[in-house]
């Protein structure tokens, strides 16, 4: 199919290159964008100007010469506004505060006892008025919010479908953008953890990469070819409903032997072994003491990763898996179990240039890639494709 686009568009996304490129190569001159971007030199100086106007980009002294005037540097302004990442759990509600960067300036959390729509709602309201009191003064203030939820969205923000929640169709981006005069993105947790990885964590520079976030349930953030994959219907990555054992237990999403029924937490209530607590942080403590029954919980969770990673593996041949999400704290129990069942398990083609990671950014990939959501939004990103 042809791309076109009238003259504003065209400017709109030579903006977006120009700023994409100097947040990942700063401190550059605008002679050197113009090489990386391929735009000419009277193009580059103009739009450069207007980001500069925008408070988005700075000069600073000169740099080195290749003959002539030195050259006057540039860099992103990373705290030209704040953007919030709020992460919904079964459990509790989190939230960070990043500048246009991703990094975390201010972080928070509040329990969650009831999952209806409008406590759910007001504690997600709270939340954001405190992180917003936090915001340094800027250019942008906060320039709005990201929010990773544990079910399908769809693209206008609309929740469809979270079983652990027991929710259908529901509006929450405008029900947020209504009372609190914000833009909100609202994706899938594990999209979000997936940017955030992708952009600022252990994914950095991979094309083809599945995150799998791996705490109350299971998702999968899909990275293919370097933007993510959504599916027909933008419902893509539901891998913790893809069963393991056929005839195995019930999931309340109807389903029987579900993934995260034995690979997340889950697995907490399900199992037969005698547990001295019943929260992941709790549970590594203890098995940071060498508690035997922790210890197996941890090497059969790992298993059960394994099993479900060899699947996606063998569908997708991505170049990097990652395993983020709450329990990814336990990654020192689990990882030798998940990575032996693995390499026993996946088509050896597909395993020659595979790398399994836990998330550099820890149980925050899903956070940050929230804010990042907003982030991008603001920026203005444009990803053409033919």
């Amino acid at each position: 199919m042809a791309i076109t686009g009238d003259q504003a568009l065209v400017k709109k996304i030579n903006k977006s290159i120009i700023l994409s490129t100097i947040r990942e190569h700063a401190p550059l001159s605008r002679a050197r964008v113009s090489e990386l971007t391929g735009l000419n030199k009277a193009t580059v100086s103009n739009l450069v100007t207007e980001l500069i106007e925008n408070h988005l980009v700075t000069e600073i002294g000169p740099g080195q010469s290749s003959g002539g005037r030195k050259p006057l540097m540039l860099l992103f302004n990373n705290t030209a506004g704040y953007a919030i990442g709020i992460e919904l759990t079964v459990a509790k509600l989190r939230g960070v505060l990043t500048d246009l960067a991703g990094n975390i300036v201010h972080e928070t959390s509040l329990p969650l006892t009831d999952h209806d729509i409008p406590s759910v709602t007001a504690r997600i309201i709270t939340m954001t008025k405190q992180l917003q009191t936090e915001a340094p003064l800027s250019p942008h203030g906060v320039i709005g919010i990201g929010v990773g939820v544990p079910g399908m969205v769809d693209e206008e923000g609309t929740i469809l479908f979270a079983p652990n929640l027991g929710w259908n169709t529901v509006p929450l981006a405008n029900m947020l953008e209504e009372e609190l005069g914000l833009p909100v993105t609202i994706d899938n947790e594990a999209n979000a953890g997936a940017s955030g990885e992708l952009h600022f964590g252990a994914g950095k520079g991979m094309r083809h990469l599945i995150y799998i976030s791996a705490g109350s349930g299971i998702g999968s953030g899909i990275m293919i070819d370097g933007g993510l994959y959504k599916g027909a219907w933008g419902y893509a990555g539901e891998t913790g409903h893809m069963s393991i054992d056929a005839e195995g237990k019930q999931c309340t999403c109807g389903n029987r032997g579900c993934w995260e029924l034995y690979a997340s937490e889950k697995a907490y209530d399900e199992t037969k072994l005698q547990l001295p607590a019943a929260t992941t942080a709790e549970l590594v403590a203890y098995a940071e003491q060498g508690d035997p029954a922790v210890l197996e919980l941890y090497r059969s969770i790992g298993h059960r990763l394994g099993i479900g990673i060899t699947n996606i593996v063998n569908s997708f041949n991505p170049e990097r898996i990652i395993v983020g999400g709450p329990l990814s704290e336990a990654r020192d129990y689990m990882e030798d179990s998940l990575q032996q069942v693995v390499a026993k398990r996946t088509l050896p083609y597909h395993m020659r240039s595979l790398q399994i990671s836990f998330a550099q950014l820890g149980s925050k990939s899903t956070l940050i890639g929230s804010a990042y959501g907003a982030i991008s939004q603001f920026l203005g990103h444009i990803r053409v494709s033919a």
